[in-house]
Formats: C-alpha cells, sequence, structure tokens
C-alpha cells in the first residue's frame, strides 16, 4: 500500500530561515526519483535546487513561484509506492482525513540517506501537531484518487491547495470563520509581540495568505498619528512597491546592521598608480596566464593586514572581545543582475596573482550565473571594494558586518601630479578606507592605507615582504 509523505522546506544552512520558490521542476501527477531535484529556491545567500529525499508520484505541490516560505513549511507530497497513472497502489484520503503517513513512517527503502542541514530521513521526526477537532477538516489533495462522489450534500467544497497549505500550518487560534490565514512563524511571533490581532489584517498573499510584509503594514498603519490621515489621498499606493525580500533584503538587513552596531570611520588618500599599472602591463606582456589589477590590488592588501592585523579582525560583542583572525579571507563587490553580493576568496593571503586572478574570475562568472553557494558569501574578514568600474573615483564604503574594515577603489585616470618635483601627467587613483573604530584608532588605520598607497606607487615596496 502506497504511503502519502509531505517533504517540507529543508534548512538551507547559514542560519537561513525562510526561501522563495523561483521555478517548479515537476508538476503534480509527475514520478520523482529518490534525491531528484523538485524545485528551485532563492534564499538570502543564492539559488538552491532542493532534491526530495523520497521517491514516487507526486500528489500536490504547495506555493506558487514567487511565493515565499518559511524553512518547515510543507513543500509537496509524494505517494511513495505510488504508479504514475495512479493504479491500486495510489492512496485515495476521504474528504476530511488526515494524510496517511508522514516522513517518519517510510521505509527505509523508500527514501535517500542523503540530507542537507537540517533535515534528513535516516531518524525518527517530530510528530507533526493535529488540527484541532473544531477547526475545518483538511482533505490531503491527491489528483489521482478515484473516490466516488460526496454522500451527503452537507460534505465540505473542496479546499484549494494554497488554502490546504495555510489551514494546515496554523497553530494559533482559529479565528470564527475557519484559521488564521498564515504560515510563517516569524509573522506570528512579530504580530504577538507587538500586540497585533491577526484577525484584522488583510493577507495580500495567495488565498489570502498573511505575509510579514502584511503585519508590518499594519503596525506603521497603527502607529501612524490620526492627524497625519486628513485628506483622502492614499499615499501608500501612490508608487511602485518593491519587497525587501531575497537577495536584497538580506544586503539592507545588513547594512543597517553595520550602520547601527559598527562605529565606524573613514579616511582617504590620493595615489600615484602608473608604476602598479606599469608592472601590471609589464607582467602581462611577459607571457602566461593575465593578471588582473584586482589581483594586484588583493595582494597588496594581505601584505597591508599581515603588517596590520587589527583590520583582519572582528567584535564580539557579548564577550566584550576583539578576535584577530588567523586567516585572510577577501570578500570583493561583485555587481550582478540580482544585484551587489560579496563572494569570498579563501586564504588570499597565501595565493598569488595568478592564483587570485583566477580565483576573482571563477566566483564573478559564478555571481554573474546566480549559482554562489552561501559557502561562497560567507566567512570574508576583509572586503576589498573596487567601484572605480562604475567611472566614480570616491565613496565612504559601509564595513562588511562583522568584518572590521574595508577598503574603497576609485577609477584610475590621468591627472596632474607633482611627480619628481615637476608637474607631470600620472595615473592618479583614490583609496578609502572605512572602519571600526572599536578595533583601533586612527593610527592604525592611516597607517594601513598609506602602507596600501605605498605600494600601489612603488609596488617594489611588496619585494621586501616575500
Amino acid at each position: 500500500m502506497a504511503q502519502v509523505l509531505e517533504f517540507k522546506l529543508p534548512d538551507l544552512g547559514e542560519g537561513l530561515t525562510e526561501a522563495e520558490i523561483v521555478r517548479w521542476l515537476v508538476d503534480v501527477g509527475d514520478v520523482v526519483a529518490i534525491d531528484q531535484p523538485v524545485v528551485e529556491v532563492e534564499t538570502a545567500k543564492a539559488m538552491v535546487e532542493v532534491p526530495c529525499p523520497y521517491g514516487g508520484v507526486v500528489t500536490a505541490r504547495f506555493g506558487e513561484e514567487g511565493t515565499e516560505l518559511p524553512v518547515g513549511a510543507p513543500l509537496l507530497t509524494v505517494a511513495v509506492g505510488a504508479s504514475a497513472d495512479g493504479g491500486a497502489g495510489t492512496p485515495a484520503l476521504a474528504p476530511g482525513a488526515e494524510p496517511a503517513a508522514s516522513a517518519d513512517a517510510a521505509a527505509s527503502s523508500e527514501h535517500s540517506g542523503n540530507v542537507l542541514v537540517g533535515y534528513g530521513t535516516a531518524g525518527p521526526a517530530a510528530r507533526r501537531r493535529r488540527i484541532h477537532p473544531q477547526s475545518p477538516a483538511v482533505a490531503h489533495p491527491t489528483p489521482n484518487a478515484t473516490a466516488g462522489p460526496a454522500p451527503t450534500p452537507a460534505a465540505p467544497a473542496p479546499v484549494p491547495a494554497a488554502s490546504a497549505l495555510v489551514a494546515a500550518a496554523v497553530t494559533g487560534t482559529a479565528a470564527p470563520g475557519g484559521p488564521l490565514p498564515v504560515i510563517s512563524p516569524l509573522v506570528r511571533k512579530l504580530a504577538r509581540d507587538r500586540g497585533l490581532d491577526l484577525r484584522e489584517v488583510r493577507g495580500s498573499g495567495p488565498e489570502g495568505l498573511i505575509l510579514r510584509a502584511d503585519v508590518e503594514r499594519a503596525l506603521t498603519a497603527r502607529e501612524t498619528p490620526a492627524a497625519a490621515a486628513a485628506p483622502a489621498v492614499d499615499t501608500a499606493s501612490a508608487g511602485e512597491r518593491i519587497p525587501l525580500r531575497g537577495l536584497r533584503g538580506a544586503v539592507a538587513d545588513k547594512l543597517s546592521r553595520s550602520r547601527t552596531e559598527i562605529p565606524d570611520a573613514t579616511c582617504w588618500v590620493d595615489a600615484d598608480a602608473t608604476e602598479l599599472m606599469a608592472a601590471r602591463a609589464a607582467m602581462n606582456a611577459a607571457g602566461g596566464p593575465k593578471i588582473s589589477l584586482l589581483a594586484l590590488l588583493a595582494r597588496i592588501c594581505a601584505h597591508a593586514l599581515a603588517r596590520f592585523p587589527e583590520l583582519n579582525s572582528t567584535v564580539d560583542t557579548a564577550a566584550r572581545e576583539i578576535v584577530r583572525l588567523p586567516q585572510v579571507h577577501l570578500g570583493f563587490a561583485a555587481q550582478t543582475p540580482r544585484g551587489l553580493v560579496v563572494p569570498v576568496v579563501r586564504d588570499a593571503g597565501t595565493r598569488t596573482a595568478e592564483s587570485l586572478t583566477e580565483e576573482f574570475a571563477r566566483l564573478t562568472e559564478t555571481a554573474r550565473q546566480g549559482t554562489l553557494t552561501p559557502a561562497d558569501l560567507t566567512g570574508g574578514t576583509f572586503t576589498l571594494n573596487n567601484y572605480g568600474v562604475f567611472g566614480v573615483d570616491g565613496s565612504t564604503p559601509i564595513v562588511n558586518h562583522p568584518e572590521a574594515a574595508m577598503l574603497g577603489v576609485g577609477r584610475i585616470i590621468p591627472k596632474p601630479w607633482v611627480h619628481q618635483g615637476e608637474l607631470a601627467v600620472r595615473q592618479v587613483v583614490q583609496l578609502s578606507l572605512t572602519f571600526d573604530h572599536r578595533v583601533c584608532d586612527g593610527g592604525t588605520a592611516g597607517g594601513f592605507l598609506r602602507y596600501v598607497a605605498d605600494c600601489v606607487e612603488q609596488p617594489a615596496v611588496l619585494l621586501r615582504t616575500v
């Protein structure tokens, strides 16, 4: 006899609590194999294909493309042991019946031993909480079921898949007309902490699903002084509304946290990059793989951090300690169609210019394709931001929390410059360093920036550290 198993959105690691459905890779009625990717989701870190640990026939999908689901919400159900044409092995659920089985009832031969972070198929899963008897019963959707017509006219009307998902996920107190249309525990907690009754919130999601944006909008409206709502002009819907979620939401959260927690300061200096550009041209003219300017700047940063390790650190606020980090994992800002991301080059301090060039190229291409993994985007200890590619001279970078500093590099352009006592046209660049003032004072930050500028002006300085 077939068993209907529910596959929930797994914990994708790195503390991620939700993901947005980008593209379904299977349809209801499709036969899936163990560990076959079934859906592509976008997290705050990267695009991920999620494999299903069960093999069988897909009986239901939960969530349309563009829907944001929390970790632990149902993704789909699979009839294990069922045939694709819905034969005798396909279980049919009567209206109001609960699923025949859950993930912990699967036979070991019907699921994979492979796991994602936070879920697996080898150990018993926590028992699902039953819906309160007074709540409307939810039928588990099985499109191939052959159950006959309802025996009595009083049978409940069919519940759409999205409504079933909402009802099945409800754990709070039901409203008089039925369960609260809210899935995310984060949304329920936000409303509870702010004293907001979710029965008063109108959901903008599928089937009236209440999203976090709906709760935040209700809270804002409640806290706005009554005098502000004078003329009958709906300013809330006057402009285009772009949700701060996914990658954009993660960037917004990180930048806000940096500004809130880090007492940063910025210093900058102009440097004559003529010799650095000449050195790069000579290296590339000698044959072999081409060396990028970013790789040379990364080498300079690595040597500068060896001299000023205070800037390769982080602050443990709970312990009130500065933690100096032994390796240099260099992040670099990369603009992609999805937005700004900061891939990380591991062990940048031990790499050659050629190795750095290759790794920058690989991570940049992966970022443009949207296939960076969470590991590619985390663990950085210092960030290099070359905003000169946008045609600007200077900026005051925001420190990439929880790092302690970021070096910004403007465009390199010909400018009048006093060289060897005479006015000349030289290739000039502006360098700016934003740093966490808790880890060092201005003298250390200035010394770091001056050493970087000296290496840019006279690359031979690096020979003394080889």
